[in-house]
Formats: C-alpha cells, structure tokens, sequence
C-alpha cells in the first residue's frame, strides 16, 4: 500500500473523528440551553429530557477516546496530528463536563420544583450568563472546527463576562437572603446553578486552548493574557 493510499486514510480518520467530536459538542448545547429553558419555565418535563440525554453524550465519549486510542496506536502520528488527536481527547473530555453542568442544573431546577421554592427569586436573570456560557461553548467549537487560533483567543477574552455576571448575580443573592431569611435556601440552590453556569464557561475557554495548542504547539493554560497574545499573533 503505498505511502499516499495510508495518508490520505489518515486524514479520512481524522475528519471522522473531528466531525464526531462536534456532532457531540452540538448535544451538550442541546443539553445547555434545554436546560436553561427549564430553569425559566420552572419545567419538570425540559429538565427530564436534558438527564435523559447524559447517557448518549457519555457513550459517545467513550466511544470517541477508544477510537482515538486505536489511531494513536496504528498510525503513531506526530507533530500537529498528534497535537490535534490530544487536543479531540481534551476537547470531549470537557464536552463531556459541561454535560454534567448542564445535567447539574436541571437536576436542581427540579429540586427547586419540587420544594415549592419561591418563584419571585431572580431564576431568570441567570439567563443572561446561561446564554453567554452557551454562545461561547458553541464558539469554541467553531474556532476548533476551522481551527481558529484568532477566534479561539477572543473566546479566552470573552470568559470575563461570564465571570462579571456570575459576580454580579452571586451579590444579588445575597442582598435577596440578607433582606429575607426564608429565601436562604432557595438562594443557595440557585447559587449552585450559577456555579454551574460559570463552569459551563470555563469548559468553553480550556477547549479554546486546546486550539491554540493545535495551531501554534503552545500550551497556554494558566498563562497571561498577553503572552497568550503574542503567541497567537
């Protein structure tokens, strides 16, 4: 088989793969938003279906890994296919997490139901960083899709606002339970779906990274903003 045949089922391999990993990241949006509709529509049924859907994004990351072991270990790649292979396992390993989150909150919209919690507490203001968690997951999977290094780095920038709005909704709480008692527990149940929101984010930016180290061969976690600049640029 010559030289050209194995390549060319290399690169057939490689997209297979990619095409699966974001077929799985456009699930976990699913999951993310359907679960946000169920947190401002207090609905037992939205939040179901996005449980019901945690099975099938753990299956295909299962799935996915195996494959990706397999090519690892035929094809041995180096360089930038390597890279690309380590970044897909990071990638659905954070897709997979950001499914938790997204499971995380309906989970606890339907305790909130459940309890008979308080509806005149900010539940929908939640919304606003829910969005911008989602729109980022969606971009990071677009920058990593086109292999975007630019893009990708406007997502790490774009972290910050998620982080504002949680600042900004964590201090609204608690001006809730300093002013009411009976809202404590209501309060913190939507603290805990904050927290989850934000780490929706945080998932977003480390796949963001993931094409930066594609794209340039640099590992920029917990790296400043402005060497990550210069790296990309």
């Amino acid at each position: 088989m010559s030289d050209k045949h194995l390549s060319s089922q290399f690169d057939s391999e490689l997209t297979g793969v990619s095409t699966r990993v974001l077929k799985m990241g456009g699930l976990v949006e699913s999951q993310i938003r359907t679960a946000v509709q169920a947190l401002s529509q207090f609905s037992v049924e939205l939040a179901g279906q996005v449980t019901a859907t945690e099975s099938q994004v753990n299956t295909m990351e299962i799935d996915i890994d195996h494959d990706l072991s397999s090519i690892i270990a035929r094809r041995q790649p180096t360089a930038r296919d390597l890279r690309l292979l380590i970044a897909i396992s990071k990638t659905t390993a954070n897709l997979e997490r950001a499914g938790d989150e997204a499971d995380k909150i309906a989970r606890m919209v339907k305790s909130i139901i459940e309890s008979g919690a308080a509806r005149h507490l900010p539940a929908s203001e939640l919304r606003v960083a829910a969005d911008l968690a989602s729109g980022l997951l969606r971009k990071s999977l677009d920058a990593f899709a086109r292999l975007d290094a630019n893009m990708a780095l406007s997502i790490l920038k774009e972290d910050d606002a998620i982080d504002r709005e949680f600042d900004g909704f964590v201090r609204k709480l608690i001006t809730y339970m300093m002013e009411d008692p009976r809202t404590i527990s209501p309060s913190l149940d939507l603290l805990f779906l904050a927290k989850a929101v934000e780490r929706i984010g945080d998932h977003a930016k480390n796949i963001a990274e993931c094409t930066i180290y594609v794209v340039k061969g640099a590992d920029v976690r917990h790296t400043p903003m402005d060497q990550i600049e210069s790296v990309v640029r």
